[in-house]
């Protein structure tokens, strides 16, 4: 169970940059299956290569970067519908990364690695490396929170609330599209150079139907925890993914077929999307904000 926590809080990477184009931006983007393995791809090629960890997992973030733009590219000059764009630059990555890694699996057990010194320490698996991952998790979290508040995060917050609007006081929202699409693309890619660092390989296949993850992170967690508020909203995510992974190694220890993993993923994402829309938990979150605003009322008084 502490190794699905550990999982769910280097995933929670990606989910981040899922939340980044799929409530902030609006965008459904499907390029994410492909550029966390470009992530993992580039990271473990230089590894392997010789060159530092830190170096390696940088450039992973780099290459995230560039295939966030390439959608963002395809949709806003070229005129390309949103979804067909990242199903473009998925597609195309897949070669691309078969480029970089030369074959379809990249192993990583005797390179020395971020996640090395805690392998070689015994720690892994404890409630150290639980610490370790939260405070970098935290750390991209406060990250994404502080330029959410820059005035180009609040013109990128306002792109996907009002495309209309936020152009007609001369924001191009064209280059808030590809900069919001870079940047959860390089999210994606560190954090595939992550993985493929836990795991100590990097494989072709590993980035396919990841986006469902992603989206299971986020819906969930504000599903749960809420999403009023850009640091609530953000930190939900963190603890969903953190529950995903953890419900999925419950169905795991209870009997289902590893080959599930994907229909639970999905079973998991219908559930946190149909139970709001239900009377009965509709009228739960009736009763608590009128709990929550008689409280206010009172304090007021």
């Amino acid at each position: 169970m502490i190794v699905a926590v550990e999982l769910g809080l280097i995933y929670a990477i990606m989910a981040l940059g899922v939340y980044l184009t799929f409530r902030i931006l609006n965008f459904p983007d499907l390029t994410v299956d492909g550029s966390f393995t470009t992530g993992a791809a580039v990271a473990s090629i230089m590894i392997i290569n010789g060159f530092s960890p830190v170096v390696s997992t940088i450039a992973a973030f780099g290459a995230g970067l560039v295939a966030g733009w390439i959608t963002g590219i395809l949709h806003t000059k070229g005129k390309i519908n949103g979804l067909l764009a990242g199903i473009l630059t998925m597609i195309a990555l897949y070669s691309i990364n078969l480029r970089i890694m030369g074959r379809a699996n990249l192993p990583l057990l005797r390179e020395e690695t971020l996640i090395t010194p805690l392998r070689d320490a015994g720690l892994l698996g404890t409630a150290m490396s639980v610490v370790v991952f939260s405070l970098f998790a935290l750390a991209v979290k406060f990250v994404i929170d502080w330029f959410l508040h820059t005035d180009v995060g609040l013109a990128m917050q306002a792109t996907g609330d009002n495309e209309e609007m936020i152009r007609s006081f001369g924001v191009s929202t064209d280059r808030m599209k590809i900069l919001g699409l870079a940047l959860s693309n390089g999210l994606v890619g560190l954090c595939g150079a992550l993985i493929a660092q836990y795991q100590g390989f990097a494989d072709i296949g590993m980035g396919i139907g990841l986006i469902l993850a992603g989206l299971a992170s986020v819906i969930i967690g504000q599903a749960i925890f809420g999403s009023r508020l850009i640091i609530i909203a953000s930190l939900a995510v963190v603890l969903g993914s953190v529950l995903y992974r953890v419900v999925i190694q419950l169905a795991l220890q209870a009997g289902l077929n590893p080959n599930d993993m994907k229909l639970i993923s999905a079973v998991l994402v219908v559930t946190a999307l149909v139970l709001p829309q239900w009377k009965f938990f509709k009228r739960i979150g009736g009763l608590a904000n009128m709990r929550k605003s008689l409280t206010g009322a009172g304090a007021k008084g």
